[in-house]
């Protein structure tokens, strides 16, 4: 991998993680529900009224962490509160969103008020019981009435944050364990998800206006941090936003379709056609008159599914099976000039962040192409945005197994880590 200027060595950052266990207690004000849920399974279902300010938090909940034990106050990592906060959709008509936010018992080292950074989950799934917020305290999850298994892969970059006394806030994104389909890769929801999800953690802590700011995510969370920091100055201008760190963001759907068809998380493809023809009812039509009943079947099937369901139900399937054509779903997408329109709309790159952005991409990637990653670098650039780009030039691994699309997620966890750091640091 290409090396990066001004980062601290892996060896340093792991030694920081490990070495800072509870550096002092400073925990944020804590949450007051302001619509209490009566259960676990209804903190998801959304009161008949709530504030549509962005960012108002609706409700909240206490949740532990992974390697936390119940009931023992002021454990590491930090205090955990599951909470509903009011987002926007699309069109922007208000809707609830659930995430995670969580306040560090380490001190924040630098100088002004402790930074805030929002992280965007991985792929996780589509169906409600795939939330990060419902696995906090676990590894992974393990559904037996559908049965269902999910991944909580946002604890590595949640505890080094934390660690380093950096509050965090984990999203859910927009219909992720709340009413209604999850809107995956839908640029605007997403962006609008993270922003808010900033706002709540502010609101939530009681923290400072001018409180720094942050977004990281890898893959889908890549493509969430990227849209958040292209949509922060007109979406949520009063923001301080410091730093975005995006690694493998699929910036371009029409290029990223044809890659991720045939490899062992093909279904991502049916999470985002699910998610955009929730809000476009032209490719909903285009899906019923292209594809057979196998991909129709497929479709709804993966609508309820979390990322380890599609590994086990759909691995390596091509989606030219699902079609009436026997075409691919990517050449048939491109026969539709209203479809191209409409992931035109959602192609990350249009609008310029305005905080320094790290942005990484695999050469051979087998899920996320690099050539559209390396377009949206280009895109920012010529729009005068300061942008760092790190490629990860591993070889190709057992192609189509997603091994190269998850090495470099674990080789830029500590870069784009500490570049968050380096940027609250000055």
């Amino acid at each position: 991998m290409n090396s990066i200027r001004g980062f601290s060595s892996s060896s340093r950052a792991v030694k920081r993680l490990i070495g800072t266990v509870v550096v002092g207690a400073t925990v944020g004000a804590g949450l007051t529900a302001v619509a209490p849920a009566a259960s676990a399974a209804e903190f998801y279902t959304p009161p008949a009224r709530f504030s549509t300010e962005p960012g108002s938090i609706i409700r909240s909940h206490h949740t532990p962490l992974l390697l936390q034990i119940p009931g023992i106050q002021q454990q590491w990592p930090g205090k955990a509160t599951k909470v509903m906060y009011t987002s926007r959709l699309q069109d922007g008509a208000p809707v609830a969103v659930t995430g995670t936010a969580v306040e560090p018992t380490a001190a924040w080292a630098g100088a002004g008020p402790r930074p805030t950074v929002v992280v965007g989950p991985g792929t996780i799934g589509q169906g409600d019981q795939c939330a990060p917020s419902k696995m906090m305290g676990l590894p992974m999850s393990v559904d037996l009435s559908k049965p269902s298994i999910g991944v909580n892969y946002t604890a590595p970059e949640m505890y080094y944050l934390l660690a380093n006394g950096v509050r965090v806030f984990v999203t859910d994104y927009i219909g992720m364990g709340t009413p209604g389909i999850h809107t995956y890769v839908n640029r605007a929801e997403t962006a609008h998800a993270m922003l808010d999800g900033a706002r709540a953690a502010l609101n939530a802590a009681g923290a400072p206006g001018d409180t720094p700011i942050g977004f990281a995510g890898y893959s889908q969370g890549g493509g969430a941090a990227a849209a958040a920091a292209e949509s922060a100055s007109t979406y949520a201008p009063e923001l301080n936003v410091k730093a975005t760190y995006a690694g493998a963001p699929p910036a371009d759907l029409s290029k990223v379709i044809d890659t991720i068809d045939g490899t062992t998380i093909v279904g991502g493809i049916g999470f985002a056609i699910n998610g955009l023809a929730a809000r476009h009812p032209v490719i909903e039509k285009v899906v019923q008159a292209e594809t057979n009943a196998v991909g129709r079947a497929k479709f709804k099937q993966l609508s309820q599914q979390c990322i380890g369901d599609i590994i086990m139900s759909s691995p390596f399937q091509q989606t030219k099976d699902w079609t009436r054509s026997g075409k691919p779903l990517g050449t048939v997408i491109r026969q539709y000039p209203e479809i191209m329109e409409i992931l035109e709309q959602n192609r990350i790159g249009q609008l310029k962040p305005n905080a320094p952005v790290l942005v990484e991409g695999g050469t051979a990637d087998d899920v996320i192409p690099y050539g559209q990653v390396a377009t949206l670098v280009a895109d920012w650039r010529k729009q005068g945005a300061d942008v760092e780009f790190v490629t990860d030039s591993t070889p190709p691994i057992l192609t189509k197994s997603i091994v190269n699309h998850v090495i470099p997620m674990l080789a830029t966890l500590l870069p784009g880590m500490e570049f968050l750091l380096t940027q609250f640091r000055r």
